[in-house]
């Protein structure tokens, strides 16, 4: 008895300390609890700029918003995520080359979002809908206006009249160029469209002409044969509340989300890059992981940005 006892006091049990997850799992995880804080600040602060401000923008054309693009590419992550729980059974199984497949298609779902979210960010961009450009009070889309047609003018005049002078003399010279020249030769058109710019412009600067005034004239200039092929950059005033406001929060959140994705591609391209995925099982979890999160993040970016 006495023998046994000391045995057992001479060879105590192994104590096990810790959690009973790999280090890399719980690196992950304490990761993620970053990027949890890091998106609620988004969320949260964009919640409250919104419900503190009346008027904020909410009209699809307005806003260029595309619902249908969004719920697309919700549909395209929530797809991946599938693809990566068959992966993580596959590496689970040994079925390498299923795990391979399962991986490449959460890679190329990967690259079908960021396509979708490049489709949507050129049509902010063609609209002019960028943080610091939106106009949100009727003068300020009239004077935005103007200045779209002035800098139309200018990239017309570089093609007309190109040189070093600077823009007056060459703008002289157009203008005396067209005065004489025939009705329909480009030189009579420019000189008719300055003199149109000038008159808006005046009359803007004067305070003697609406917002629907000004829309109308931009249309026509733009309808206008052999001068609407240079006002592609000219858009139709509209003034939007807030707009600023709108787009900073849309592309800030939007872009953090979509350079999350770009890291998840990576870290799928480096598994897929390896000749055998033996040894792979426990980066593929950890990575499965950031890639649900990624997802997650998405599904309350979704509703908040384009639904509500």
């Amino acid at each position: 008895m006495s023998h046994a006892t000391h045995s057992t006091h001479s060879h105590p049990s192994a104590v096990r300390m810790g959690l009973g997850i790999p280090n890399s799992k719980l690196c992950m995880w304490l990761f993620l609890g970053t990027e949890i804080m890091f998106f609620t600040a988004f969320i949260g602060s964009y919640i409250v700029l919104r419900m503190g401000s009346p008027g904020w923008p909410t009209d699809p054309h307005v806003t260029h918003i595309n619902v249908r693009l969004g719920g697309l590419n919700t549909f395209v992550l929530i797809f991946s995520s599938y693809l990566v729980v068959v992966a993580h059974e596959a590496m689970s199984k040994r079925q390498f080359d299923r795990a391979r497949r399962a991986i490449l298609g959460t890679l190329l779902a990967g690259c079908v979002f960021l396509g979708i979210k490049a489709i949507e960010y050129y049509g902010k961009y063609s609209h002019d809908l960028l943080p610091g450009h939106v106009a949100e009070t009727p003068d300020a889309a009239m004077r935005k206006a103007v200045r779209e047609l002035r800098e139309a003018r200018r990239a017309w005049l570089d093609a007309l009249e190109p040189g070093d002078e600077v823009e007056k003399v060459r703008l002289e010279r157009a203008r005396s160029a067209g005065s004489s020249a025939d009705a329909s030769s480009e030189h009579a058109l420019f000189v008719k469209f300055d003199r149109a710019v000038e008159e808006l412009a005046a009359q803007v600067k004067a305070e003697r002409i609406t917002l629907a005034d000004v829309q109308r004239r931009v249309r026509e200039l733009k309808e206008g044969e052999g001068i609407g092929e240079w006002l592609g950059g000219v858009h139709e005033p509209h003034p939007v509340l807030y707009g600023n406001l709108f787009t900073s929060c849309y592309f800030l959140m939007t872009g953090f989300h979509a350079l999350h994705v770009v890291v998840g591609m990576l870290l799928w391209a480096i598994v897929l890059s390896a000749k055998s995925l033996e040894g792979w099982h426990e980066y593929v979890e950890n990575s499965g992981l950031y890639w649900h999160f990624v997802d997650l993040v998405w599904i309350f970016l979704f509703p908040l940005i384009y639904i509500v």
